[in-house]
């Protein structure tokens, strides 16, 4: 439990640095609900998750009320609907139905987004699980609140670049598809290489088939806590400054530890884990790019940065697993250029490239993330930069993902508005090499030889 001392300092982090509960996530096992009929599948697809979530929303604002936690989203993540609806789905079409009733059940129950409309294809892609792909342009762009994602490369299976060649064109479609609203869909979509089963952050977060009938999975954040932390560190060695964010963290995973228990407790379900990673907004002061500046950078993208990123990473996961016992998901920190002020401006000043945030990727929790670039953008560029970032985590035994916005209509200097904690962000130049060759010669790319461990 809290004892009184971490009771104030917790009331300072919250009232004065911004610390909030990201996301209180249930997820929730759908493989019950597959019929022989697609309609009586999406029937009972609502029916489940009305169910078990009915009271995730209440049960999250009254521990906001009691504990005075800010709370920012209730979500919910289900089974890749992929597998759920292999044994129904013969076209596109059909698996459009299951995102309506996704779409539906989320709002009925008032969760803010919905996670899951997913295929896990690092080897190869079943039929069922292309008509899913095929289908996201439509899905994306019919449904408000449904998030998806497609695993395409893990370090045991290599990278399935038939997979990887198709998403280019797809990705292209669901920006032309939202093309007036600044290509929001593709803020929907995230292409990854080991994906964890338990991520409850969106869009990448879907209800892995390891779990249970039901968990609750909590994100917390953090960055404006850490930021006025390292006030205190300015002009001092790397061992104080490594101790200053080790104990912030361990304060804010303690937050989530009890959010997390609490919100176990009130609905029934069990308590999976607690994800670590420091998820900025677009506001002053709440900025992952503001800490690497406090120790020492004029400004993110600059020399230093990926050693700066690389030390935060670390310090925010040794202090957070001494806090919590079921420490999963992403954990680390978040680099989305779009919701990190500062990451936004130091974009506009061009001192931070997508080439920079590919080497950021090598070190921190995730990947590309929020990125908007011109909506000309080839199919096969986009293709060729999630190749590379399954690359990363493929060879480095880690979680590497890409959410990337090809913004119709708009080009290199525009910017992009997403609104709410999506932010905004300028389109980002790309590289105009033609990688297509590469990137169209089909197959897999094999798994890499550090990867026969068993």
């Amino acid at each position: 439990m809290l004892n009184i001392m971490e009771v104030h300092e917790t009331n300072q982090m919250i009232e004065q640095e911004k610390l909030d509960v990201r996301t209180i996530t249930m997820g929730i096992n759908l493989m019950d609900c597959a019929r022989a009929d697609v309609d009586e599948t999406c029937e009972a697809i609502y029916g489940k998750i009305v169910r078990y979530a009915k009271d995730l929303v209440a049960t999250g604002e009254s521990i906001e009320r009691d504990f005075g936690i800010p709370i920012v989203n209730k979500r919910i993540t289900v089974t890749p609907i992929a597998l759920v609806g292999a044994a129904c789905c013969t076209t596109t079409g059909d698996f459009v139905k299951i995102a309506h009733a996704l779409d539906r059940a989320a709002k009925t129950v008032g969760v803010d987004l919905i996670g899951g409309y997913s295929a896990l294809v690092s080897k190869s892609m079943t039929p069922a699980e292309e008509l899913l792909i095929r289908s996201l342009p439509q899905a994306l762009s019919e449904t408000d609140i449904v998030c998806s994602s497609v695993n395409v490369g893990s370090t045991k299976t290599g990278i399935d670049m038939n997979a990887v060649a198709m998403l280019g064109h797809i990705i292209k479609e669901i920006a032309e598809s939202t093309a007036d609203n600044d290509s929001y869909g593709c803020v929907k979509f995230v292409a990854f290489c080991n994906a964890p089963d338990d991520n409850p952050f969106m869009a990448g977060g879907f209800h892995g088939v390891t779990e249970g009938d039901a968990v609750v999975n909590v994100g917390v954040s953090g960055p404006g806590v850490v930021s006025r932390a390292l006030d205190a560190a300015e002009g001092k060695d790397f061992e104080f400054l490594c101790e200053t964010i080790k104990r912030t963290a361990f304060k804010i995973t303690r937050v989530g530890q009890l959010v997390a228990q609490e919100a176990s407790k009130r609905l029934g379900v069990p308590f999976g884990i607690i994800d670590l990673s420091l998820a900025p907004t677009p506001a002053v002061g709440d900025s992952v790019g503001e800490v690497l500046e406090k120790m020492g950078l004029a400004q993110v993208g600059g020399p230093g940065t990926t050693a700066a990123l690389a030390m935060l990473n670390d310090q925010v996961k040794k202090g957070g697993i001494m806090a919590s016992s079921y420490v999963g998901g992403l954990s680390g920190a978040f680099i989305p250029v779009s919701e990190d002020k500062n990451m936004i401006d130091a974009a506009e000043s061009g001192c931070l490239t997508i080439e920079k945030l590919e080497a950021m990727t090598c070190v921190c929790s995730v990947g590309l993330d929020m990125i908007a670039i011109p909506g000309d953008t080839p199919a096969s560029t986009i293709s060729g930069i999630i190749a590379d970032e399954s690359a990363i985590g493929m060879v480095n035994q880690k979680t590497t993902a890409v959410r990337i916005i090809p913004v119709i209509g708009k080009t290199v200097g525009e910017m992009a508005n997403f609104g709410g904690l999506m932010g905004y962000a300028p389109i980002m130049p790309v590289n105009q090499s033609d990688c297509s060759a590469f990137v169209n010669r089909g197959g897999r790319i094999p798994a890499p030889i550090h990867s026969f461990k068993n």
